[in-house]
């Protein structure tokens, strides 16, 4: 899926929202608990809720990874059910990886080839020849941690060096030629809406990847006046806000409608500054 082709269906859905899959097993309602694999079947009922609202998913590895085997099918489960029914969603692996080249190799067969995702979430920190195996792939995605959303990120990402330049604004600015406009992305985190504007003097016409909103308390009018380009730009993850709006029998509707609420707001983004 090319850059152009994630715009087309932002058009099309006038929403650039993307639904993290934190499938938490402790928070899903009680009665979903006997489902012979719970994470799959509320996977499918939320990804069917909020799917007309929705560009793409977010599946976080670790709420899979930490039920062994059976977190593992579930994943895969919910990829290939998306992969059946919505071809047109973007599917992002949140694995935040980054390790030498051959083993980078393994985890870029992992996750495009054994799974099928159309991106995955990586950190740069190691260099160049840990992001590069999975550009090799065609049509997938690269998806780098520039600016991140967590209280402690200023313990690196703001560190100056002699020219008064930040770390995060380094990593932009030499990980920028590794890939191109079709092939990666950076992730930047909504509770920083405020740097967006250095994030886009770098990188003015990739897509951004951006956390936090919602539970974290991130403002999607900043990241829109602040983030959007000539064709959005952004993928908007909300998360918790959206799976757990409700966790009675009617935990599906509850999240259309969260999931409603911020493509309605999104619609008035898109026309306000596209």
């Amino acid at each position: 899926m090319t850059a152009r082709e994630i715009f087309e269906q932002i058009k099309k859905k006038k929403s650039f929202l993307c639904v993290g899959l934190d499938t938490d097993i402790r928070k899903l309602p009680e009665f979903l608990l006997s489902e012979p694999d719970p994470a799959y079947s509320f996977n499918k009922a939320i990804i069917d809720a909020t799917v007309d609202c929705t560009v793409a998913y977010k599946p976080n590895l670790a709420f899979y990874e930490s039920n062994g085997v059976t977190g593992w099918r579930s994943l895969e489960r919910t990829v290939s059910y998306i992969r059946k029914n919505y071809p047109d969603i973007f599917i992002i692996a949140d694995a935040k990886r980054g390790d030498i080249g051959n083993t980078a190799e393994m985890y870029a067969k992992t996750f495009f080839e054994t799974f099928d995702f159309d991106a995955v979430t990586l950190s740069p920190y190691m260099g160049k020849d840990t992001v590069v195996p999975f550009m090799k792939f065609p049509d997938k995605w690269s998806i780098l941690l520039a600016l991140t959303s967590n209280p402690s990120a200023s313990d690196f990402q703001y560190m100056t060096n002699s020219e008064d330049v930040c770390l995060f604004e380094k990593v932009l600015d030499i990980s920028k030629d590794w890939g191109n406009v079709d092939n990666t992305m950076y992730v930047v985190g909504a509770t920083k809406a405020e740097m967006l504007a250095k994030v886009r003097a770098i990188v003015p016409d990739r897509f951004l990847l951006v956390p936090g909103i919602g539970a974290q308390g991130g403002s999607l009018e900043d990241v829109a006046k602040y983030g959007m380009n000539s064709i959005c730009g952004l993928l908007v993850n909300s998360s918790r806000a959206i799976l757990y709006a409700d966790r009675t029998e009617n935990f599906a509707d509850a999240a259309s409608k969260e999931a409603n609420k911020m493509r309605r707001e999104m619609e008035i983004l898109l026309a306000k500054y596209l």
